[in-house]
């Protein structure tokens, strides 16, 4: 007999024969109490096959006939394996993959599965455990294939005394093809079949009995022994088909009677001894789909029983078996689906503005934010995507990216600004307000991606960045304090490099070739080996040995020493607190520093390499590739010292593999943010993430738009956005919304100046058409260099209420006299979405437009020719002028290889000079460079335009004076 099983199998994989009279297979069913949960026993097949106490010629008129098994077996196989086909058609790479967790020695059922998922096309992978294990076991292998992404669907195969509620409510309902969790039980009582999982077993009792040709419409079906999800899906299929079901347990005084009832007896588990066979009627369909599976006692129906009527118990298992793989098919279909683009299904939250507008943080408190899970499921987003930071806010794997790989991009739109003044124009307000009117109020998919705020201005003189009004990100404190962590990866990463370069100064001046290689290259366990990043080094040295003991003196000593020459490192240590009085320091003054001290500075963190790494790389393997490529020094023989030579790549990327991934948050009105990376516009290149972009892009989908924000002034960061993030990215802008404020223009048109906290002077207040009239020569410069790139630009008239309609619509018409595609007033910030919704039909206009977008310059051409193009193109000097340590610094890149890469100027932003009190549009002013630096990792030459600074300063009365915690609340205060 146990040459069957195998012998039906190949059978199965035959092709089909003409329907000729209908063979039966008998294979003793199994079916855990809880309905499904494990495989059909078949240990039938091994021991004594019970013969039909009569075949066909048995049964009474009107009697079914049996089930042709191998025919509806075959049937379900076929059909799964034909739509697994269809599939694969659009997705080659795709096979479903099936888990089965076992806890027992039933290896012939793990045959079955095997040889029915390899005709179907599927995969299975088993996992062993003990037969003695216990719930604790089972569930921990059940979380670890919850979460792994290869695998599709998830069977239990074990004792029915582990099948409880917590066991069976571990598995994803997504992964569950059994059919045993709540969720997939509710959704078939509830009538939703289509969207979950079915037990196998029960659907197999259905099928034989229809094939058998029972009708089951009026009958009356007795399910005995059954208890748990398996008892309530054949309830809820009986009562589908019409009949009249009843349930009891073996023992239960009324079964006898019951049994008498029954027009069909389903068997959910061993007939105890005691119930004799005689209590089932005559002409009684059984089914029995019990086996206790360790034990090996079999159920109604075995060898050497008589029992009266048509029995058919022993079809169940084989087709359960079958048709868990066609719940595999489904399962791996749904998969599929999930994959693809989605439709957004958004729930905005309703805004109730009040007037007067009240302060940002008490409107941020206002509004209760969407569970950031409901978020990531509204646009789209897998649950494998995003790892949860608290209630509020998660950041995206990048995974996605190789999701929607096949996805069109959405609308790409800059948002920029005139030159800024010291109370800022409202660039973020703008961001926010122009995606709350796309998305909540025009139902176009649309996405923010915003910078991170540094603490050192949040503490300094800004305050927070999340918007303002009724157009900002929310909660405001979470996006303004810490986040997710990723400055302080970047501080902790930039200093770990500093460190390792001063130390390995010390290193080499201390000891002998010998002494240090045998300290880089340790005997451990009498065992010597080079690291992977020490066998790239040697690689890059031309020294082609792997064995530590080849090496010659000479290769030991050019392996060993890097021979940093300390007046060439331009890797500094970084903080993210404002802190003037680190602009200048002196390191290495400890006895055990052995007189190897020098004057060094700290940075801010956000002026870090590093961050620019960040916003600038386009996936895991490139960030790792550019933080091996940053030059931090050169040799005492003119060549540039890496990260990697210092060996310390590995344990940067180790650092910031969390901070690579975008933070997702939400504005006011529930549209989507992302909030990542946070490099500054006059020390850095001022922009977002790339990979934020290109991920916000592809959710977004063909119809969508990105909203992205560049720091400061059109002149700084919208130019940096083009020159140096859209070489990086390969993404092209459709628009770019210019951002202006009255107040602003009144600036530059020769008011006097403003100085945060200090009332505003009466011509900022009342109406002065006059001093608008003369700023507005900053926007018009600054269209006009909006237009140097060939891309159309709105510009935003972020309206206060000082403003009087007069000067609104003049900026509007000159705004649009010097080539503006539109210029629209915003009021966003008293009355949210609504407020933009001229400005978000503007920009979709806008982007309607062909682009012809453009760079500034070739990066081919020498570095001083660049900058002088960006000088006198972008910010009209004249000419520029180089200290001779610029000078050297050009020529020693330029030697060294590095003169074809883009440039990013670091100079104040408040004016389109190196001055900041020169507002409007200066003229013929000569630029002076006073340094030079070398960002290779991210991709730059960093000109220092100026006294530049990379460290700002505290003014008296900084920001953190009104900054508090409320103990009792434990709500934070004075954020603005």
């Amino acid at each position: 007999m146990s040459a069957l099983l195998p012998r039906f199998l190949r059978q199965l994989r035959c092709p089909l024969k003409p329907a000729g009279p209908p063979r039966r297979l008998r294979v003793s069913s199994r079916a855990s109490c809880n309905g499904g949960g494990g495989y059909g026993g078949v240990e039938g097949l091994l021991g004594q096959r019970r013969q039909r106490r009569q075949r066909n010629s048995s049964h009474g008129p009107g009697s079914p006939a049996p089930p042709a098994q191998n025919s509806i077996v075959r049937e379900v196989i076929q059909n799964s394996k034909e739509v697994l086909r269809l599939l694969q058609e659009k997705n080659p790479a795709f096979k479903p993959v099936l888990a089965i967790i076992q806890a027992g020695d039933d290896n012939l059922m793990q045959e079955v599965n095997q040889n029915l998922a390899e005709e179907a096309g599927l995969n299975i992978t088993h996992i062993f455990l003990p037969p003695e294990s216990g719930e604790d076991e089972i569930i921990d292998e059940i979380l670890k294939i919850n979460e792994d992404t290869r695998v599709h669907g998830l069977a239990l195969q074990i004792s029915e005394n582990l099948f409880s509620n917590k066991v069976l409510n571990a598995l994803k309902p997504e992964k569950d093809v059994d059919g045993v969790t709540d969720v997939n039980l509710g959704r078939l009582v509830r009538g939703d079949a289509h969207e979950c999982f079915v037990s196998p077993v029960a659907r197999a009792v259905i099928e034989l009995l229809e094939k058998s040709g029972v009708s089951l419409d009026g009958k009356k079906i007795l399910v005995v022994g059954a208890h748990g999800s398996l008892e309530a899906t054949l309830q809820c299929l009986f009562q589908r088909k019409g009949s009249m079901t009843m349930s009891s347990q073996w023992r239960a005084p009324q079964l006898q009677s019951k049994l008498r009832e029954a027009d069909v007896a389903v068997l959910g588990s061993p007939r105890p001894e005691e119930i004799p066979l005689s209590w089932i009627q005559p002409g009684t369909t059984v089914l029995n789909c019990s086996h206790d599976l360790l034990s090996g006692k079999l159920g109604c129906g075995s060898s050497g029983e008589h029992v009266s009527g048509p029995i058919t118990e022993n079809d169940v298992s084989l087709l359960a078996a079958a048709l868990r793989i066609q719940n595999m098919v489904v399962s791996g279909r749904r998969w599929l689906r999930e994959q693809q683009y989605r439709r957004w299904r958004l729930h905005c939250l309703k805004l109730q503005p009040l007037s007067p507008v009240p302060s940002d943080i008490e409107i941020s408190r206002a509004q209760t934010p969407k569970s950031v899970e409901v978020l990531a499921k509204e646009i789209g987003l897998l649950a494998d995507e995003i790892e949860i930071y608290g209630k509020s806010k998660a950041k995206v794997r990048l995974s996605l990216l190789e999701r929607l790989k096949g996805q069109a991009d959405g609308k790409y739109v800059l948002v920029a600004g005139i030159t800024p003044t010291p109370l800022g124009e409202g660039k973020s307000t703008v961001t926010v307000g122009l995606v709350q009117a796309l998305t909540a109020h025009l139902n176009i998919n649309s996405f923010a991606c915003l910078r991170q705020p540094s603490q050192g201005p949040t503490f300094g003189v800004k305050g927070g960045a999340a918007g303002g009004g009724y157009a900002q990100v929310i909660p405001m404190e979470e996006f303004n304090l810490h986040l997710t962590g990723d400055i302080h990866a970047i501080t902790a990463a930039n200093n770990l490099l500093a460190a390792a370069i001063d130390t390995r100064i010390l290193h080499e001046n201390t000891q002998t070739d010998k002494a240090l290689y045998n300290r880089l290259v340790p005997l451990v366990n009498g065992v010597r080996e080079f690291s992977d990043i020490q066998l790239a080094r040697l690689k890059k040295l031309g020294i082609n040995k792997t064995e530590p003991g080849a090496l010659t003196e000479e290769e030991i000593s050019k392996f060993a020493r890097l021979d940093i020459d300390p007046s060439t490192i331009t890797w500094q240590r970084v903080l993210d607190t404002n802190d003037r009085f680190l602009r200048k320091i002196t390191i290495g003054q400890a006895n055990t520093e052995k007189g190897c001290s020098r004057q060094a500075q700290f940075d801010i963190a956000v002026a870090s390499e590093i961050m620019a790494v960040l916003a600038l790389t386009n996936s895991l393997k490139d960030m790792k590739e550019r933080l091996g490529r940053m030059v931090v020094a050169s040799d005492k023989n003119g060549h540039p010292v890496t990260a990697e030579d210092l060996g310390v790549t590995g344990a940067l990327t180790v650092l910031m593999k969390d901070a690579i991934k975008p933070n997702l948050m939400q504005t006011l009105e529930g549209t989507p943010v992302f909030v990542h990376a946070g490099p500054f516009a006059n020390i850095a290149h001022g922009n977002s993430s790339v990979l934020a972009d290109k991920i916000a892009l592809k959710l977004v989908g063909e119809e969508g738009f990105v909203v992205t924000e560049a720091g400061f002034g059109a002149d700084i960061g919208m130019e940096k956005f083009f020159n140096i993030k859209c070489r990086a990215s390969g993404l092209v802008p459709n628009v770019v919304v210019l951002v202006a404020t009255v107040r602003a223009l009144k600036m530059h048109g020769g008011g006097p100046s403003v100085t945060a906290g200090v009332p505003l002077k009466r011509e900022y207040t009342e109406e002065n058409i006059q001093l608008v009239a003369d700023g507005c020569c900053n926007l018009q410069k600054q269209i006009q260099i909006a237009q140097l790139f060939g891309v159309p630009v709105v510009v935003a008239l972020n309206v206060f209420k000082t403003d009087t309609q007069a000067e609104i619509d003049l900026v509007c018409e000159l705004a649009k006299r010097a080539g503006a595609f539109d210029a629209v007033p915003c009021y966003h910030w008293s009355v949210g979405g609504k407020g933009s919704v001229d400005l978000a039909w503007a920009v979709r206009e806008a982007a309607s437009k062909r682009s012809r977008f453009r760079f500034l310059y070739d990066v081919q051409l020498p570095i001083v020719e660049k900058i002088r193009t960006i000088a006198q193109a972008v910010y009209g000097a004249r000419d520029v002028e180089l200290s001779p340590e610029a000078q050297s610094k050009i020529d020693r890149y330029t030697q060294q290889g590095f003169g074809n890469l883009p440039i990013c100027m670091a100079k104040t932003h408040l004016s389109l000079s190196h001055q900041p009190d020169k507002k409007g549009v200066p003229r013929d002013f000569i630029l002076p460079i006073s340094d030079v630096r070398a960002s290779i990792g991210a991709g730059f030459i960093y000109p220092l335009v100026g006294t530049m600074s990379t460290m700002p300063g505290l003014p008296t009365r900084p920001c953190f004076y009104d900054i508090d915690l409320d103990t009792e609340m434990e709500q934070v205060r004075g954020l603005f």
